[in-house]
């Protein structure tokens, strides 16, 4: 294995602090970025600055209040060309990916008839899921689920174009697994549905940080996801076609404004977590090289990430697939996917190999079935029996090295 670290790497760690930390003399290596990323000194920065010399609520006259609405507008911008958003105003923050997507399932349902169908899938985290599925109860919703083929966390194409149907009024789906990384073909599966007037959401949380979001190219209607998986804080993020935005009936104060993103919004923001946001999309997009929009600075830096991540992933998938007593849980040779993997030790519950790798060498792994409670038991029965399965990603700044001291370490854990 090579232990150059990749061009985008190298200029990109210097900015994350977090990467100075040790434990027992080694530095940490961060392979827990599923679950939530590290952050750039610059996203700290802007949201401390902001805490300190601007804090205020946005809509008012005086200079803070008018410098805040400054803020949230320009990281609405920012934030709608990393979707390729047609407009700022097809952007919508919330707590997190969870919370918004049940606050625009509820819109959405108010317009259902009883029969009405949704398809969810079986490879999806359940924030994708339940919330659709709690719309059964509240309006009589019908929800149907696209079928994974028999072990192989993939889903079956067939089964889905069988699914859809004159009934059919939304598909949710998401744009990659978060537990196994297969990439979905959530393109061709939109056209399926249009095809049948039904609208689609697309949970974006876990494939945000590892490539180009186009939400014009997915045929997306909606698509959610959390900042805190794309080197930024906790705050979520949606888009909503401006068409479908104005047509849902959103929960909201009376006195609320129907106009633009206010209509897919409640109450007062978390301004700093959106501005920290703003900066960390605006980081992603300093790495790329000068000149340009912001589109295209970001599309250039994320198409390099993707790149560098996938050699990197591609080593430590070999090297673990190599290690006596360690399973790996992956989709079929050739199938898309983004640089995640599961994987199960032999002998070992998930939780402890976590601990270990964590506590004798300096490297974070995640355990469990990360919500991906559906799909789990079914690719990995026996590891989901046990605790669930170990979840190792690569991101922006993970390097070759790191990969290999991941592989070492399995090594010495498996002997």
């Amino acid at each position: 294995m090579t232990t150059t670290s990749p061009a985008l790497a190298q200029r990109a760690r210097p900015h994350f602090p977090a990467l100075q930390r040790t434990i027992g003399g080694y530095p940490v290596a961060y392979f827990d970025g599923p679950g939530g990323t590290q952050v750039p000194r610059a996203v700290a920065d802007a949201m401390s600055a902001y805490l300190l010399r601007n804090n205020a609520n946005d809509g008012w006259a005086y200079r803070t209040s008018v410098e805040t609405t400054r803020a949230l507008d320009a990281a609405r911008a920012v934030t709608a060309a990393f979707v390729n958003a047609a407009s700022s105003d097809e952007i919508l923050f919330g707590a997190n990916m969870t919370t918004l997507t049940f606050h625009l399932a509820r819109a959405f349902g108010r317009s259902l008839r009883p029969g009405d169908e949704i398809l969810v899938t079986e490879l999806d985290h359940h924030a994708d899921i339940d919330p659709w599925r709690a719309l059964e109860r509240d309006y009589g919703a019908v929800v149907k689920f696209v079928p994974l083929l028999e072990n192989r966390p993939q889903l079956d194409l067939d089964a889905y174009a069988r699914l859809l149907g004159p009934r059919t009024r939304l598909v949710a789906v998401g744009l990659s697994s978060n537990a196994f990384g297969t990439i979905n073909p959530v393109a061709h599966m939109a056209a399926a549905a249009r095809a049948h007037g039904a609208l689609v959401f697309v949970d974006a949380v876990h494939a945000a940080a590892h490539g180009v979001l186009d939400v014009a190219a997915l045929g997306a209607d909606f698509l959610a996801f959390s900042a805190y998986k794309v080197y930024g804080p906790h705050v979520g993020v949606a888009y909503v076609r401006a068409a479908v935005l104005a047509e849902l009936d959103v929960p909201k104060l009376a006195p609320q404004s129907s106009a633009g993103h206010k209509r897919g919004e409640t109450g007062t923001l978390n301004h700093e977590g959106i501005v920290g946001a703003a900066a960390a999309f605006e980081f992603l997009a300093s790495l790329a090289p000068p000149g340009g929009d912001a589109r295209s600075r970001l599309t250039a830096t994320m198409s390099a990430a993707a790149s560098e991540e996938d050699a990197v992933f591609g080593s430590l998938v070999a090297g673990l697939r190599a290690l006596p007593g360690v399973t790996l849980y992956e989709p079929p040779p050739g199938v898309p996917r983004h640089p995640t993997v599961a994987f199960s030790v032999a002998g070992f519950h998930p939780a402890d190999v976590s601990r270990r790798l964590s506590d004798e060498h300096g490297i974070f792994v995640s355990h469990g079935d990360f919500y991906a409670s559906t799909a789990v038991p079914k690719i990995a029965p026996d590891a989901a029996a046990r605790g669930g399965v170990v979840r190792a990603g690569v991101g922006l700044y993970s390097t070759p090295e790191e990969a290999a001291r991941l592989v070492g370490a399995l090594a010495d854990l498996t002997r």
